[in-house]
């Protein structure tokens, strides 16, 4: 490994009377805390070999317990590894909504809440399993990578399905399967050329986890005299120069829920911790990527500490955090090498972020059908303005909707000719496109309305239950939905064609003032382009060709990869009424 220090935790009752030795290693350091059952041993790898050593716990000389400990062998070439970048298509799932291929680890003896499908904030019984077995449904829609939402242990008596409450980094629940089942899982994903990333949470635990109910020192969480205190939620905290010390601890370190107690990340010892924790399921599960859940929740400088390591240990690996807030030049502070984060003598070190504020505008332009000053398609191109401000403008997530917000489709009154304006826009502007599960057939929910559960609902066909299977097309008895097939077949076309376009990935973005609220941008590179056009308007629009000629070049046709139909342009050329247009230049 790049660090060699290695920090080991042991935990046992009354564990720190005794002495510790480990065979063949010298012990750098050994950390006590006021709580009994703890104790930290630092050593250094340097030159060490695989193999199984024997931590020895002493009393008066005598070995009185002895743990085997191993050191495995990495795989060849693993600080190398590749993670997801604007080549891939990412596909977000919850896996217990997703599907059940194991019926037999609904629930589980060592966990407290049991399955029941009919509670739509209980387990429903999805699993890693039910992943594997509908792979190649993915693989054929077009998906090149996976995010799942946090597959860990996760044993609060209720509403545990979402998993953000971790009760033990270093297991996935039991209800979900394996440790062994995840490897798997990434396993069969490498074998597909697709990539697996992990949902990981850094800011809080769960109630439940062991070392909450026996903390090793009373800092290792934030705790307030009052006991319970929420976050205030108030990221920009974190870099106004003007903000106040209590609002910035309340953020900080305030509770993100009742079940989620707040880590302290300024611990050098629970740091340590889930550093060495991330590191190790890089490693065992062959890992292409992070998430990190609620990234500027975190303490800003140990966040950064934490990013730092990671990236240090595999510099083409990618991380991009969760930092929902609705301005450019706050979400770009997180980046990686962030001019604004400058100012402030900060770097996360965080290669990417999450474009909120596109989704911000996403959910409202589409509605607005008139051209007006801020209305309409000119929110998609002031999103895009602001581009200067990130480091890394390639590298940002952008996306309709997720686990958190309301299903785009439920939005827009499940009117797929938006659905594919907004696909159209996600899957051929700069950044990494991603999709929530579902969104490709239809699926609606409104959280304000009817709860998380009801954005979260079970994908149709996951359960053998199930009267209708949507992983299956229409052609097929109790297939997908004439409607389900409209969405799935459009996004399939659109995300296996971006799949060969080098231009899209990586290339430059050529935007363009909307006018009639229809939006035209390029994306090039030295060797290909294809021209955008979305006609947000009520009415067909006529596309004056002349205009654009910065542009098209030397190009004279246009092949719309949507309809398949070749377009003269070298004359002007109409747009249906609320359609997109993905243009071939040739």
């Amino acid at each position: 490994m790049h660090n060699k220090e290695l920090q080991i935790l042991c935990y046992g009752k009354n564990l720190s009377k005794y002495d510790v030795a480990i065979d063949g290693i010298t012990i750098n350091k050994i950390t006590k805390t006021e709580n009994p059952n703890y104790l930290f041993i630092t050593i250094d790898t340097k030159g060490m070999k695989a193999g199984t050593v024997s931590i020895n716990f002493k009393e008066k000389g005598e070995v009185v317990l002895s743990q085997p400990y191993e050191f495995k062998i990495r795989k060849e070439n693993s600080a190398k590894r590749k993670g997801f970048d604007s080549s891939d298509v990412m596909y977000l799932i919850m896996p217990d909504r997703f599907a059940n291929g194991d019926s037999s680890n609904d629930s589980h003896k060592n966990t407290t809440e049991k399955v029941n499908r009919s509670n739509p904030g209980g387990r429903h019984g999805g699993d890693i399993k039910g992943i594997i077995d509908h792979l190649s449904y993915l693989k054929d829609l077009g998906v090149t990578a996976l995010w799942s939402t946090p597959l860990l242990e996760d044993n609060e008596p209720a509403y545990s399905y979402h998993t953000y409450a971790q009760s033990d980094l270093y297991r996935i629940d039991p209800r979900y399967g394996t440790n062994n089942d995840y490897r798997r899982l990434a396993s069969e994903m490498h074998k597909l050329d697709m990539k697996l990333i992990m949902d990981y949470v850094t800011n809080h635990w769960g109630s439940k986890h062991w070392m909450i109910q026996d903390l090793p020192t009373k800092d290792w969480i934030h705790q307030w005299p009052e006991g319970f205190k929420r976050s205030n939620y108030r990221m920009t905290t974190q870099f106004d120069k003007n903000a106040s010390q209590v609002d910035r601890k309340g953020c900080m370190d305030g509770w993100f829920d009742t079940t989620m107690p707040d880590m302290n990340q300024s611990n050098p010892l629970l740091l340590k911790y889930i550093i060495q924790n991330a590191i190790w399921w890089i490693e065992y599960a062959d890992l292409d990527g992070f998430r990190v859940d609620t990234y500027s929740y975190n303490d800003k400088k140990a966040i950064a500490k934490w990013t730092k390591a990671i990236m240090e240990e595999y510099p083409n690996f990618n991380i991009v955090g969760e930092v929902w807030m609705h301005n450019q030049s706050q979400i770009a502070y997180w980046q990686k090498d962030s001019k604004i984060g400058a100012i402030d003598h900060y770097n996360s070190y965080l290669p990417s972020v999450m474009d909120f504020t596109l989704h911000d505008a996403i959910i409202e332009m589409f509605k607005e059908d008139k051209s007006e000053w801020s209305k309409g398609m000119i929110k998609a191109y002031d999103n895009f303005t602001n581009d200067f401000l990130y480091p890394d403008s390639n590298n940002i997530l952008v996306f309709a909707g997720n686990h958190d917000t309301n299903r785009i489709n439920e939005i827009y009154q499940e009117n797929s000719n938006v659905y594919k304006m907004v696909m159209t826009l996600i899957c051929t502007t700069r950044g990494i496109p991603q999709l929530y599960y579902g969104d490709e057939i239809g699926m609606l929910g409104n959280r304000d309305k009817n709860g998380d559960g009801d954005i979260r609902k079970d994908f149709p066909g996951g359960w053998i239950e199930d009267s209708k299977n949507a992983f299956l097309s229409s052609e097929i008895k109790n297939g997908r939905t004439i409607n389900q097939e409209e969405y799935h077949s459009f996004t399939k076309k659109i995300l296996n064609w971006r799949k060969n376009k080098p231009s899209v990935h990586k290339g430059k973005l050529l935007q363009f003032i909307p006018f009639d609220n229809v939006y035209v941008y390029f994306r090039y590179d030295d060797k290909e382009s294809v021209m955008v056009i979305i006609n947000n308007s009520l009415k067909d629009q006529k596309l004056d060709v002349a205009r654009f000629k910065e542009g098209i070049k030397n190009y004279s046709v246009g092949t719309d990869i949507i309809t398949d139909s070749n377009i003269d342009i070298t004359e002007d050329f109409s747009v249906p009424a609320k359609t997109s247009m993905i243009l071939d230049l040739k």
